[in-house]
């Protein structure tokens, strides 16, 4: 990065759209996916495994559908197919808000992952496009989510005990809402993406373009190992807590992810200072080393409640350094006429979050200390990967610089 520092908090019009677009939509997703098990306990007969495929199968829909989407939107307008997944969010909320009988659910659910593919590429298309080069959006479009982590929740535990109408037709306002918005500037975020070219190359050529991208796989990779670390503290770490705290661990949980969510934008600040001062292999190390150390705290808290929250502070440091690195990385990897296959590949790395669960688990069942000391040491997994990343001319033979830099890494 070159220059003066610009303000985490200085925003461009175009900017301020798509933040205000990613918070509606992330206040929309977690108000009610967090829900989605209880949802389908109480209104079908499915087993418990079901559910878990049901709700992990949302997920893998917009992971796998990701590159589909991606290419739409390279060949097409982000903004139209953006418009086009609002909408049909808005129909899908709404159709689960007013469906009486159990058979429609499960396939209006895992419509929603579908339309994900609509939209997410198309979002993080745009949101490179107007960013002023350095990829600090991506970290502000991460404070959203974290924002949308903890208002999102508390509106839908509220909404699911009022009425299942209410509870799907206000996050279907929140996506009409975004929706709006969006059309309000499509004049504006349609002239970022410049005039589409009269021969744009074919699917299967930009596909094949992407997959010899050898950053971009490093982006991707890192991303799922990231991304596989990352889903222990929802999925496995809270089964460690109950076995040790047993009715009290609900309570202790719920606390622990607040914790998190309200760390995790207290601390973006010294983020961004570290990541403008630090060379990116300090930095990269760094967030390693919190996610280990995190591990640690979690492994020792029988010993004591309160290293169960040193280690949520180690842990929020950490995912706050790793999670926007392989956006961050692909916005400077991708030329802008492939920004969208390119974020559309990237969704790969979600399969990060279906692997996780399942190792996480197998590794609890054969013992604690095995699994804790797998956790801490393959997140060290994504260094090689993300200082291997090589950028800005994806595609081509030419051997450019490496992405991710800082103003340590120029001086």
């Amino acid at each position: 990065m070159s220059g003066a520092t610009r303000s985490l908090w200085r925003f461009s019009p175009d900017e301020r759209t798509l933040i205000a677009g990613a918070l509606l939509n992330s206040m929309a997703f977690f108000a009610v996916l967090p829900f989605a098990s209880l949802y389908l306990s109480d209104r079908t007969e499915l087993s418990v495994p079901l559910i878990g495929a049901v709700v992990g199968g949302i997920a893998l829909i917009a992971a796998v559908g990701g590159l589909f989407g991606g290419l739409l939107v390279d060949r097409s307008r982000a903004v139209r197919l953006m418009g086009m997944g609002l909408a049909a969010n808005v129909a899908v909320y709404a159709a689960l808000a007013l469906v009486r009988i159990p058979e429609p659910i499960v396939p209006l659910l895992l419509l929603l992952g579908a339309v994900r593919t609509l939209v997410e590429p198309g979002t993080k298309k745009l949101l490179s496009l107007a960013d002023t080069g350095d990829g600090r959006i991506f970290r502000v479009r991460y404070i959203t989510l974290c924002l949308g982590a903890i208002i999102g929740p508390a509106v839908g535990a509220v909404l699911y005990n009022i009425s299942p109408v209410a509870f799907f037709l206000v996050p279907a306002f929140l996506f009409f809402l975004y929706l709006l918005l969006l059309l309000s500037r499509s004049r504006s975020l349609n002239a970022l993406e410049g005039p589409k070219s009269p021969a744009p190359p074919s699917s299967a050529l930009a596909v094949s373009t992407a997959l010899r991208d050898r950053s971009l796989l490093l982006a991707v990779g890192a991303g799922a190992v990231i991304f596989l670390v990352f889903s222990q503290v929802e999925s496995i770490i809270p089964l460690y807590m109950r076995e040790r705290y047993a009715d009290r661990t609900e309570y202790l949980f719920a606390l622990l992810l607040i914790c998190n969510a309200v760390l995790a934008l207290a601390v973006q600040p010294a983020i961004m200072w570290l990541s403008e001062r630090l060379p990116r292999r300090s930095l990269v190390l760094l967030g390693s080393v919190s996610f280990t150390l995190a591990f640690v705290f979690f492994w020792l808290s029988p010993v004591h409640l309160a290293l169960l929250y040193v280690g949520i502070v180690f842990w929020t440091l950490g995912e706050a350094i790793l999670l926007p690195l392989p956006d961050i990385a692909v916005h400077e990897l991708a030329v802008d006429e492939r920004k969208g296959t390119y974020f559309g590949l990237s969704e790969l790395r979600h399969l990060g979050f279906f692997v996780g669960p399942v190792t996480g688990g197998w590794l609890l069942t054969i013992n604690a200390s095995v699994y804790f000391l797998f956790m801490g040491l393959f997140v060290f997994l994504c260094v090689p990967l993300l200082l291997g990343i090589r950028g800005a001319a994806a595609g081509t033979d030419e051997d450019p610089e490496p992405v991710l830099s800082s103003e340590s890494d120029q001086a």
